[in-house]
């Protein structure tokens, strides 16, 4: 189950929506439903809180007004998948295309420099 502190994604309609962090759960009046409160991560940020059941945090789809939802929490990265083998950076030889020449930035000289 997604918790306090995780990140999730909304998927609104099957379709990936929005992410969002969860900053609080509180138990409903209700048996087995709790108040979910989200930080929308975009902008600008808004809080929302829903009512929801624990499985619809452990990805069961569920509807809001008609409308089909699911709640995906977002794992982090392993770092181990990203040690030296799997950098992410270009080969040197890819780097640059085959004939083209690198012109270096140089200081302006004070002749150049335009202004008052």
């Amino acid at each position: 189950m997604a918790g306090i502190g995780d990140v999730v994604l909304i998927h609104f309609k099957e379709e990936p929506s929005f992410f969002a962090r969860i900053d609080s759960i509180e138990p409903d009046i209700k048996k087995d439903w709790f108040h979910v409160k989200l930080l929308i991560l975009a902008i600008p940020f808004t809080t929302v809180t829903w009512i929801l059941r624990e499985e619809y945090l452990n990805g069961v789809p569920f509807t809001m007004e008609g409308n089909p939802l699911r709640i995906e929490p977002v794992r982090p990265l392993d770092p181990d998948l990203y040690d030296g083998e799997h950098k992410t950076d270009m080969p040197e030889k890819t780097r640059t295309a085959k004939g083209s020449k690198v012109i270096p930035f140089g200081k302006p000289k004070k002749d150049d420099r335009k202004g008052p």
